[in-house]
């Protein structure tokens, strides 16, 4: 008789990594450039997420760093939500390379968001996990949920940047 372990909050679930163009002057990389950090920046198609990237990009990220683009969607298997992900991960790819000059790895993965980027962490073990906030309301938040509050109480393995919504003043950017 064998004894099988059954984890309760264990989930299983499905990604896809996106493939991106290769930059020609990130193949000639040096091994000092190998040393950076990992960073995960939760993206979506919104403003705020945008703006919480480009404040990652200006405030955070290093030359040797190496950015991991997570993007929660409800599927993997839809073709029209994973062409419209995989462009949007490739025009910010080829920013981050233009503006920061770092390497970037996409993944498109399945599932709640909170829970999504969490798990990324876990697997990343990032130097931080960057997110942007819709900037709702308390009682907004309450009743909806929030992912950045999520992310916030459950992330154990990095600690979690928020970024405030462009409507709390573009003075973090240049």
């Amino acid at each position: 008789m064998s004894l099988e372990v059954v984890k309760e909050d264990e989930e299983v679930y499905s990604w896809r990594e996106v493939k991106l163009a290769s930059i020609p002057e990130l193949e000639r990389e040096t091994v000092e450039r190998r040393r950076g950090r990992d960073i995960v920046i939760a993206v979506d198609h919104g403003p705020n997420s945008k703006h919480a990237f480009d404040w990652a990009l200006i405030h955070f990220c290093r030359l040797a760093d190496t950015i991991h683009l997570i993007h929660a969607v409800s599927s993997v298997n839809n073709e029209i939500v994973y062409d419209a992900s995989q462009l949007l991960m490739q025009k910010l790819a080829i920013e981050a390379f233009e503006v920061a000059m770092v390497r970037t790895i996409a993944r498109i993965v399945e599932g709640d968001p909170g829970k999504v980027i969490c798990k990324e962490a876990e697997r990343v073990k990032p130097a931080a996990v960057i997110l942007g906030t819709r900037g709702r309301g308390f009682i907004q938040s309450v009743l909806q949920g929030s992912v950045s509050e999520y992310c916030m109480h459950n992330c154990k393995s990095a600690p979690v940047v928020i970024v405030p919504g462009k409507e709390a003043g573009d003075e973090s950017l240049i």
